[in-house]
């Protein structure tokens, strides 16, 4: 009985002592630079989005938040690399639809499940994707793309961000609508997928589209069409949606946010969170992100959480029905 009771204060002690730790580092957040992991390759829409709000952020901590991309394993890497590292808010994983609600579905076998190995912070931002191909494409609409695909079985191939990523996903769900077969060729993110559409290595692609935007204003692309509901009617007023060119039920966007390690205090996610929120509401960040065609949202941590659970079940039921696996 004396041992067990003196088993019982040591682990009192050391949770006592653990706890004091985790509020001291609360305390004196962020004492170093934060790292912000972006689970895909420099250059792609969800790398400029990362740069921007970190950039923004360190005015408000204080702190420098350095970028680092790693896009290896859909993701996956990027995923695990963000999970190990210490829960004191000092590392964030850029969080968006591939590696945190589709890679649990498309992989087999995953080193951290995303939903349960992060706390969220806040969601950033949405934006439509959009379709589009070379300028010196033989498709000149998207009607055009899609008769092409059905007349010619297999010949079609398309680039993505990768496996799982939100460009792969959208264009999986209209193939499957169209009752296309194409060919998929995934990438470690979306820039390095656009420039090889530019060098005529692919037909089409389904992006970002701030990742394009400036391809589509110099005209070395030419956007066929938008996933959302209704029209970019800023930007692109004149490209119909894939929903009103045949395929009403299609729909999908893609959206950034900000996950931290299990662990994290909440002390640190409310100072994290706040940074994020107030970098988006100063004027540059809005506009850019505005002029880009993104929905800024900024919203709380347990809002952001219940979405992605949404997001994973809808797009768990997609992958079984489709029977798409990366393995």
């Amino acid at each position: 009985m004396r041992d067990k009771r003196i088993r019982a204060v040591l682990a009192l002690a050391v949770a006592v002592l653990f706890a004091s730790s985790l509020a001291a580092r609360a305390e004196t957040f962020p004492n170093h630079p934060l790292r912000l992991i972006v689970p895909y390759a420099a250059g792609g829409g969800t790398d400029a989005v990362a740069r921007l709000v970190a950039k923004g952020m360190e005015q408000k901590l204080g702190q420098p938040v350095v970028v680092e991309n790693n896009g290896t394993g859909g993701g996956n890497l990027a995923s695990q690399l963000a999970a190990s590292a210490a829960p004191d808010g000092h590392t964030i994983l850029m969080a968006n639809q591939g590696p945190m609600v589709v890679n649990p579905y498309l992989f087999k076998k995953l080193a951290v499940d995303p939903l349960t190995a992060f706390e969220p912070v806040t969601l950033i931002a949405r934006t439509p994707l959009v379709l589009v191909v070379p300028k010196a494409s033989k498709f000149k609409s998207f009607a055009d793309l899609i008769a092409y695909g059905k007349a010619n079985a297999g010949a079609l191939t398309y680039g993505s961000a990768g496996n799982g990523s939100a460009s792969h996903l959208a264009t999986e769900m209209l193939l499957k609508q169209a009752a296309i077969d194409a060919v998929h060729v995934p990438y470690k993110g979306a820039s390095p997928a656009l420039t090889d559409l530019l060098g005529g290595r692919s037909d089409f692609m389904v992006t970002t589209l701030p990742s394009v935007l400036g391809f589509i204003t110099s005209g070395e692309m030419i956007p066929l069409a938008v996933t959302s509901r209704d029209r970019v009617a800023k930007l692109l007023p004149d490209v119909p949606t894939i929903a009103e060119s045949g395929f009403p039920e299609h729909e999908s966007a893609a959206w950034y946010g900000f996950v931290v390690p299990k662990g994290t205090p909440a002390s640190v996610i409310g100072i994290l969170h706040g940074a994020a929120v107030s970098a988006l509401a100063t004027p540059q960040i809005k506009e850019r992100l505005e002029s880009e065609g993104s929905t800024i949202v900024g919203d709380r941590p347990e809002q952001f959480g219940a979405m992605m659970k949404a997001e994973a079940a809808r797009w768990k039921a997609f992958l079984a029905g489709a029977g798409i696996s990366a393995d």
